[in-house]
């Protein structure tokens, strides 16, 4: 089967500084991934490649066999780093634009996560904490039926009794063939759920494996995460 993501001497340069360096990855269906490294190493761009908003200086990025662009849009549900929604808008408001715009988008799987997560449809955005808005855009995202879900640090703006329901909500909502990537540096918090990591450092993939690869050794995630880069 062809790979959800794959590249081939990857590489993405803002004038003469290289975010990412000949980076060479495949990633299967399936899979609970996380691309792991510190701040700036590069993770971010890979993820916008990925979704088609910045375009390679060399190399190659294929998501399911094609190169990034409309047609590749439409199995990619993307969470970005930063808050992206009106805030003006209330929250069902928000809904029946994503029900409009993405053709699987599921509203009633969206309301059924909102009521779990205890979180109000007629709310406006504009009244809710900056964790809350965090979950609804997850809510957003993971209700759509996509075949790769792109999450750029989907925990890093919450604390630290909100990341388990956030984590519960990713596993709990997405199709098993699937495959979801999750961008963090937040090993401890994640290693729970994940199938296979990709450790990224200073534009460089320095290490991806399975989790129970790692594990056989006798050896955690956040254990490896700590020796491989020495915090």
């Amino acid at each position: 089967m062809t790979p959800i993501l794959e590249c081939n001497g990857l590489t993405k340069a803002f004038g003469h500084k290289k975010a990412l360096s000949d980076v060479n990855l495949k990633i299967d269906h399936g899979q609970i991934v996380g691309l792991l490294g510190p701040n700036g190493s590069g993770k971010t761009t890979l993820i916008k490649l990925a979704n088609a908003l910045l375009t390679p200086s060399a190399g190659e990025i294929r998501i399911s066999g094609m190169t990034p662009g409309l047609s590749t849009k439409k199995i990619i549900s993307y969470l970005p780093e930063r808050n992206y929604l009106n805030d003006w808008m209330r929250v069902h408001d928000i809904i029946g634009l994503f029900s409009d715009f993405y053709e699987d988008f599921k509203p009633e799987k969206a309301y059924d996560m909102l009521k779990r997560l205890d979180i109000s449809a007629s709310d406006r955005l504009k009244t809710l904490s900056k964790g809350t808005k965090e979950k609804v855009q997850l809510v957003l995202v993971m209700s759509r039926e996509a075949e790769l879900y792109l999450l750029d640090e989907p925990i890093g703006g919450v604390d630290p009794a909100a990341r388990d329901y956030i984590l519960e909500t990713i596993i709990s909502n997405y199709n098993p063939e699937a495959t979801v990537i999750i961008s963090t540096h937040l090993i401890s918090d994640i290693e729970k759920v994940l199938d296979y990591v990709v450790f990224i450092n200073e534009g460089r993939v320095v290490l991806s494996s399975s989790v129970d690869d790692i594990r056989e050794q006798g050896k955690s995630v956040d254990g490896l995460f700590r020796e491989v880069f020495r915090c």
